[in-house]
């Protein structure tokens, strides 16, 4: 292999953590987002700066730069270009196919059920208040309405009453990317659990990574754990369901593949293909990481067995208020709340503002069992204060 050259569009925690990874095989970094410093081009080689949106810049970008792959880390991109780039011979990962189905949640969605014919909950699209009424009768109380197009969750809401669904739109489209004002509105499953199944395509099969439970609020998550405790049939389900739509996306790559477990059934919810948030928890949990999977992935280099490390979990650390001027304490606490056999370890995303609930850091911990790891690494995230300064 040459020294490989990956742009990455979008530059926050996960391409940070990419970046890593990909430095320590010599790889040559361009991180672009649209705004500077972002956490993956303070590690990078070159940066630019500019609306994944804007078609034209991303191709002057691309021409200037002439990398050898093109990584999209975010949902919001021009994907007509992308999948331009991609005709005129330029690599996408995993494909472009899979970035512009996997945009916007009514097209992953349509592909998965009509299809594939994947297991999903009952759903409808709207683009107006009226038609979010209408969709909520026909799908019935109470359901999930959310943005077609947004990032880690945000924009969705629970409608449990009529009265509610006009508000639930108008959050969904204030909270969307994208200038599109459509929402899709979803039956509301009465599940066990929801799990991530981090799908991994290479040149060689597909493989899995032990599932990843995770728990929600406000559309993000807050907590992830790893293995999570689900039915056998249930993850055979789900790996099959996998299997087939990262083959039918096309490229190699780490997807993650999210699902609604209820009992012995996986139903599927969403599909990112790309490292995901969730799997944060594979920095502590596994060998390789995520991040060094999907990689080793792109690149097509051998991928050894992944090693578990044992039960693990990770726990996000939020800003609660807007400052550009602004320190960490606590860290020192945190970390000395590990033990032998026990590790605890921090993440610090080095954003360099903060944003209401706007995550910021995770810590990552491993305990005996799931539940226990989840204690320890929201206790040290707790740790963690955020010291917001006047200057």
């Amino acid at each position: 292999m040459h020294i490989a050259s990956l742009m990455l569009l979008g530059s926050g925690e996960l391409g940070r953590e990419f970046t890593i990874a990909a430095k320590r095989l010599g790889c040559r970094i361009i991180a672009c987002d649209r705004y500077a410093s972002a956490p993956a081009m303070q590690m990078a080689d070159a940066f630019e700066v500019f609306p994944m949106l804007d078609g034209s810049a991303l191709r002057a970008a691309v021409e200037k730069h002439r990398p050898d792959a093109i990584i999209p880390e975010i949902e919001a991109i021009d994907t007509e270009t992308l999948a331009a780039l991609e005709r005129e011979g330029w690599r996408v990962v995993p494909s472009a196919k899979a970035v512009q189905l996997t945009m916007n949640r009514d097209g992953i969605r349509d592909f998965a059920a009509t299809e594939l014919g994947l297991v999903t909950s009952r759903y409808r699209f709207a683009e107006s208040r009226e038609e979010a009424v209408a969709a909520t009768e026909a799908i019935g109380l109470p359901c999930v309405i959310k943005p077609v197009m947004s990032s880690s969750g945000k924009g969705q809401s629970t409608a449990g009453a009529r009265s509610e669904v006009e508000a639930a739109w108008d959050y969904a489209v204030e909270k969307m990317r994208g200038d599109r004002p459509r929402i899709i509105v979803e039956e509301f499953i009465r599940f066990d659990s929801e799990i991530t199944l981090l799908t991994v395509s290479t040149k060689d099969g597909v493989i899995f990574c032990p599932p990843v439970g995770h728990r929600q609020e406000l559309g993000d998550y807050r907590e992830s754990w790893q293995p999570a405790a689900l039915p056998a049939a249930a993850l055979q389900s789900a790996q099959d369901q996998a299997k087939r739509v990262v083959e039918a996306l096309g490229g190699h790559g780490i997807f993650g593949v999210e699902f609604f477990i209820r009992g012995e059934e996986a139903i599927f919810s969403e599909l990112s293909p790309r490292p995901h948030d969730t799997g944060m928890v594979t920095l502590i949990s596994q060998y390789p990481n995520e991040f060094e999977l999907h990689l080793r992935a792109v690149l097509g280099l051998p991928i050894p067995a992944i090693e578990f490390a044992g039960p693990s979990a990770s726990a996000v650390i939020l800003a609660d208020r807007e400052s550009e001027h602004f320190a960490y304490r606590g860290i020192e606490d945190a970390l000395g709340l590990g033990e032998p056999g026990k590790p605890i370890d921090l993440r610090i995303f080095a954003k360099p503002n903060t944003l209401k609930n706007r995550r910021m850091g995770v810590a990552l911990a491993r305990a005996g069992t799931a539940e226990e790891a989840v204690e320890r690494a929201k206790a040290a995230a707790g740790k963690v204060e955020i010291d917001y300064r006047s200057r």
